[in-house]
């Protein structure tokens, strides 16, 4: 059994996804709390398995909450979170920064006709984070976030891999002078489950000058990209926005698919907005921003998969690479699901199987 903890300042609320919880064999509500400090005192005594948790809450909100726990009692977090307030989504991405593992968005009552596809989601992210394992966070003074310090993290990154290293687990280890120079013009990264802070870990040790556009398509709750684009903005020195169709990219600019549209690219960088691709998948697709850019620039382009559950941009990542591009997985150790880069894995579509750290090292080494 998975034992939960329901963390949300509604009674109401608390009601409805302990019934949600319950209708699930597999899981346990053992402890509802109505605000942060009683979700840390509940960790400490229950132990559950997951804590669901609130953001807008009395006396502690969802994010000082999620700080604490995972600075004394570590245990995997899944923010649930209506998203209607600008300050709520800010704070839930500060609490995926500060550990929680996922976002979703707080389902729907009764009749409303997508409760019964919210609540699965819900279940469906509650069973897959159990799975997780998740180590103690240490506060740390914040740095200063300017451009400095980026570039000069960037060419630290880039110094500490000689051109004759070996990526530690890639599948395919770099020549000698092989790594000295990517001759690229753009990156292309999926992600889902887990997505945001590696990606942020990813962007933020890139040089302040990075000289090709990157297109990302990341699976997120409906509402929330804005809030991710706009804590990106914050925490990093590359621009970030959510473009419009016919927009020509430019270069060190970082584009996320919207909501419910396929991103693509034409030869000459201009942005392709469409809903043109089979009923059944992904909204937006890594398949089809990976299958855009390999047919657009083939061997000039990097395509990277991250952590997330399923198979999305898997096999379009291996035409990436077919096609003579530099294509990258995120490794086991680092992902918090390794479905979507562990299946590129197993169909031979990864060039590098790298650490978040280390893919942005490689990146370091693109020229235009």
């Amino acid at each position: 059994m998975i034992k939960v903890l329901i963390v949300d300042d509604s009674p109401t609320t608390r009601e409805y996804l302990q019934h949600i919880m319950e209708a699930d064999k597999n899981i346990s509500v053992i402890g509802t709390a109505k605000d942060g400090k009683e979700a840390v005192e509940s960790v400490q005594k229950l132990h559950p398995d997951v804590v669901t948790m609130d953001i807008q809450m009395p006396r502690m909100d969802g994010y000082e909450a999620t700080r604490k726990i995972m600075e004394q009692y570590p245990v995997p977090i899944v923010i649930v979170s209506a998203c209607l307030i600008p300050e709520e989504v800010e704070n839930t991405f500060r609490a995926i920064k500060a550990g929680a593992v996922a976002v979703v968005e707080k389902p729907r009552g009764p009749g409303h006709p997508d409760a019964e596809l919210m609540a699965e989601k819900l279940l469906q992210t509650v069973k897959l984070m159990s799975e997780v394992r998740v180590v103690r966070r240490f506060r740390r003074k914040e740095r200063p976030k300017n451009r400095m310090q980026h570039s000069e993290y960037g060419k630290q990154n880039e110094n500490s891999l000689s051109v004759s290293d070996k990526f530690p687990g890639s599948s395919e280890f770099p020549k000698t002078g092989s790594l000295h120079i990517l001759n690229t013009d753009i990156v292309a990264i999926g992600a889902s489950t887990g997505g945001p802070p590696i990606i942020r870990t990813i962007l933020s040790g890139l040089k302040a000058d990075f000289p090709v556009p990157i297109l990302v398509v990341q699976h997120i709750a409906r509402g929330f990209l804005r809030g991710l684009t706009d804590w990106l903005s914050k925490e990093i020195s590359l621009p970030v926005r959510i473009p419009e169709h016919g927009e020509t990219v430019r270069k060190g600019h970082v584009y996320f698919a919207p909501d419910d549209y396929h991103i693509g690219i034409t030869r000459h960088g201009e942005i392709v907005l469409s809903r043109k691709f089979p009923a059944d998948s992904l909204q937006p697709s890594v398949s089809h921003l990976f299958q855009s850019v390999a047919e657009a620039f083939g061997k000039r382009s990097v395509g990277i998969l991250l952590t997330g559950m399923g198979k999305d941009g898997a096999a379009e990542l291996r035409i990436m690479r077919e096609k003579g591009a530099v294509t990258v997985a995120q490794n086991k150790e680092t992902s918090i699901v390794h479905g979507m880069p562990g299946e590129a894995i197993n169909l031979g579509a990864a060039g590098y199987i790298l650490s978040p750290e280390e893919i942005a090292a490689l990146l370091n080494r693109i020229r235009a």
